[in-house]
Order: structure tokens, then C-alpha cells, then sequence
């Protein structure tokens, strides 16, 4: 059955958040160490990519590292952070070959520097390109970002340019580092897990989850498109009545 075919064109979620998780777990079956599991994750990022064009997702905003996996051990995160840098050396011809531009969100600051200079600059060289946008939530945890978008309103007050009575969920979103993004419609997890781990916490308020077993290398096209056809079936009400839903 070719799974793609069954997509309702007219329904795409424009925006997919997906957090990527089962790396280690993946290489740990196939007797290998984690760092064999990342890269191999690399060619289900390849792919899901490239999906997102096929079918006309608009964004797809990736779970790459958060602020909590400093805490793994060092010489995984030395290793994740110098397969970053060559993933995004090497992938960024494909990239703007595909249409693909490239944004990062997250505290990118506490990156290594070599990390901020290869993310810079295919940043740059996609930045012209409207197919698909592809996020990287990368030193990126949910309460970083709505704790410093509290500061930076804070600052606003502070300045006289704002009164605490005024402070709307507008102005939050505003100071949020996903401010140039419409909010996920989908979000996926790999791998069992069923949590959000920090990941989006205001973004996620209306998104439909979906939840598969599959580890992330595993996770390929037709896995990509059945959580396309979950998210159609499901009736999106927004607080409203599946009445009202139906009349508009």
C-alpha cells in the first residue's frame, strides 16, 4: 500500500514537531555505541525531510539537543556536537538543493564555537529558500525559552515601554524564540516515550500528539506518513463543539 497516496492533500499540517528519541537505544541493539545510533538518525532526518517537501509541509522543527543532554557523558556530547558540525557541513548542498532553509532555535550561545560558525553560515546560504523549514531546537529546553522571553518583557516594563496590565499572551509569544513560526499542529516522539521533555510547552498547547514505538534510525517515510494520516482522522476543535466545528 503506498501510504502517501492516502494523504488528504487538503489536510497537511503545516507545521510537524518532531522530538527525535530511541538513538542509543537503536545502536545498543544492533551491538554498536551511541554515537553509531546518532548517525545513523542522520539518514531519518535525510529522509523525513524530504517527505516534508513531497507532501507540503511547510515546517518541521527537530528536537536535536537540549539544554539536558550536557548532562550525558562527555565524551557523547563531544561526539554529538562533532557530528553536528559535519552533519550540517555536508547536508547544506542537498539543503539548498531541496529548497530546505535551515533555522536554529535554542540557546545557541552555549554551543562550541565551530558549532555557531557551521550553523551560521548555512543559515545564510538557505536563507532564500521557501520550500520546507527545517528548525533545529538545539541547547533548547522549554523553560530556558519562556523564562527568558519573561526577562526580556521584564526589561520592557522595567523601560517604561510596557505596563504589567497590558502583558498579554501576544507579547509572550513575541519574546519566544519560535516568534517567526506558527505554532506545531502535529507533534511525533519516537521510541515509546510519551512525554514532552521540555520541548515546546506554550507551542504544544493545541497540537495533536502522536506516539510510535519505532526508534528514530527506524523511522522512515511510511512511518513519517502514518502519523500524517493519525493527525487527519482526529477532529480538531480548539475548545469548541464538534457541532460548531461541523457549521463553520
Amino acid at each position: 500500500m503506498d501510504l502517501k497516496q492516502s494523504i488528504n492533500k487538503n489536510n497537511i499540517p503545516q507545521h510537524i514537531a518532531i522530538v527525535m528519541d530511541g538513538n542509543g537505544r537503536w545502536a545498543k541493539q544492533h551491538g554498536e555505541d551511541r554515537i553509531f545510533g546518532h548517525h545513523e538518525g542522520v539518514n531519518s532526518v535525510r529522509e523525513i525531510v524530504e517527505a516534508c517537501g513531497e507532501i507540503g509541509v511547510k515546517y518541521l522543527t527537530l528536537y536535536a539537543f537540549s539544554t539536558e543532554n550536557w548532562n550525558r557523558p562527555k565524551d557523547e556530547v563531544d561526539s554529538l556536537m562533532e557530528l553536528l558540525v559535519s552533519t550540517i557541513s555536508m547536508e547544506t548542498p542537498n539543503l539548498n538543493k531541496k529548497g530546505v532553509k535551515l533555522q536554529a532555535i535554542g540557546d545557541i550561545k552555549s554551543l562550541p564555537e565551530s558549532c555557531q560558525r557551521e550553523l551560521q553560515e548555512s543559515i545564510d546560504i538557505t536563507s532564500k529558500n521557501d520550500t520546507v523549514t527545517l528548525i533545529l531546537a538545539l541547547s533548547y529546553s522549554s523553560k530556558w525559552e519562556i523564562t527568558n522571553a519573561v526577562q526580556q518583557i521584564a526589561k520592557q516594563v522595567e523601560a517604561g515601554k510596557l505596563k504589567a496590565s497590558e502583558i498579554t499572551a501576544k507579547h509572550i509569544e513575541q519574546n519566544l524564540t519560535t516568534s517567526k513560526f506558527p505554532d506545531p499542529e502535529l507533534m511525533i516522539r519516537t521510541s515509546g516515550e510519551h512525554r514532552i521533555s521540555n520541548f515546546l510547552l506554550w507551542q504544544l498547547a493545541y497540537t495533536e500528539f502522536y506516539f510510535t514505538d519505532i526508534l528514530w534510525p527506524d523511522f522512515r517515510k511510511d512511518e513519517f506518513f502514518k502519523a500524517i494520516i493519525s493527525f487527519q482522522s482526529r477532529e480538531r476543535r480548539f475548545g469548541k463543539t464538534s457541532e460548531q466545528i461541523s457549521t463553520n
